[in-house]
């Protein structure tokens, strides 16, 4: 709990204000600060918004209405009237987050509190425009199926994480021709939302990873960081001062960041420390590539090769880091992947290696740590910023501690 001499979470340009026509803004101001402070009271709300007492109280009597606020056991024994604990409600909502990737789908529920109630995962060589959405609506119906009547009453919508451009790079998996310009011609929020019959948000891949990695962290969150997520390509994210760097969707494309191959020709993140790079060293070293998910790979199997691309790729996301550093000052890295634990933490140490080769300028380079959403980060991700941006404060850094 904020102590009275502690700082407000808010500047005075975030506080709560009590003129009408802001009701909704004042509801999420409050459910931020309450998200920040766990049992915290009306009269403790009402210090930390800014808001009047009796503003506070029917801001927190409709959320209470709504099933999004709870209140705890009454405090006795302390001087005054005895207070009682408020707290988000845990069930007050629910959203569903798709991720559609270059090598799966995965459709999954995610409840207010983070909770994640169902999902399902589905693989395949590339994303067919022809036939994703159906198959996609048909495992968002047998979620949806799964929930209870109230559940189903708090269904906030749909949350869908993708690469920017499908249509422009799907060639890269060497997917039929028509692939590119089915997708080039597609709206995908559009298409879904028809599927589905639930309203839809958009969000970058990489964007919504990195924002349930930030959630994840409960306690301590930094203030910046960047993050890479290693999948069929690399997705990647940054917080800068506590927030989320968006942009207009595409923003943070660490990916696509310019690094040198092993001869020193310029190339892409991408091309180097992708699974679809892993993939290409094995079929130039006449190798049978794996199918399916690279969790049930026999990595052992795929030795020396394994081993050459967690080199290559440590070399290159390294570079990435310092050339991401140089532009947003880091407090550390991040690193996941779509892979075993124990070869994400082979890959970090190859990384941690790279970097400490590195020179130094006028700051010392971020540590690395390990991601803690795994392959699932996007799918929650965007399940997770549904519920912010619809019932708390669009000042990111409010949740930064």
């Amino acid at each position: 709990m904020q102590k009275d001499s502690d700082p407000p979470d808010f500047n005075p340009m975030s506080r709560g204000v009590a003129q009408s026509g802001v009701r909704i803004t004042n509801e999420r101001a409050v459910l931020t600060l309450l998200e920040q402070n766990p049992g915290a009271s009306n009269a403790d709300l009402a210090r930390l918004s800014g808001l009047g007492p009796q503003t506070t109280s029917r801001i927190i009597a409709e959320l209470e209405s709504r099933g999004l606020v709870i209140r705890g056991d009454v405090l006795r024994g302390r001087r005054g009237q005895p207070a009682t604990p408020l707290f988000v409600n845990p069930q007050g909502a629910v959203a569903i987050g798709i991720e559609i990737g270059w090598r799966h789908f995965e459709v999954l529920v995610v409840e207010l509190s983070g909770k994640t109630l169902a999902s399902v995962r589905r693989s395949y060589p590339w994303p067919d425009a022809r036939t994703i959405f159906s198959e996609i609506a048909a495992e968002v119906a047998t979620i949806r199926s799964g929930l209870t009547e109230l559940q189903q009453s708090r269904l906030a919508g749909i949350g869908v994480a993708s690469p920017s451009h499908i249509g422009r790079n799907i060639d890269l998996l060497d997917a039929p021709q028509e692939q590119a310009a089915l997708w080039h011609d597609l709206n995908l929020v559009e298409r879904l939302a028809q599927e589905t019959d639930v309203s839809v948000q958009w969000f970058n891949d990489g964007n919504a990873a990195c924002w349930s990695e930030l959630v994840a962290r409960s306690t301590q969150r930094p203030q910046a960081f960047a993050y890479f997520q290693v999948g069929a390509f690399v997705g990647g994210g940054l917080v800068a001062n506590g927030e989320l760097w968006e942009g207009n969707g595409h923003a943070a494309n660490l990916g696509s960041i310019l690094v040198c191959d092993e001869e020193g020709n310029p190339t892409y993140v991408h091309l180097l420390a992708s699974i679809v790079a892993l993939q290409r060293l094995l079929t130039s070293a006449g190798r049978e590539v794996p199918n399916g998910s690279p969790f049930n790979w026999d990595w052992d199997a795929l030795e020396p090769v394994a081993t050459q691309w967690l080199d290559t790729a440590g070399r290159a996301l390294a570079a990435a880091i310092v050339n991401a550093g140089a532009v947003i000052e880091l407090d550390h890295a991040t690193i996941d992947g779509a892979m075993p634990r124990a070869i994400v933490a082979r890959l970090i140490d190859r990384v941690e290696y790279y970097l400490a080769n590195l020179p130094t300028l006028t700051t010392d380079h971020p540590t690395i740590q390990m991601g803690q959403m795994g392959a699932s980060a996007a799918s929650t991700g965007a399940a997770q910023l549904v519920l912010f941006q619809r019932y708390f404060s669009r000042a990111w850094k409010l949740f930064s501690t």
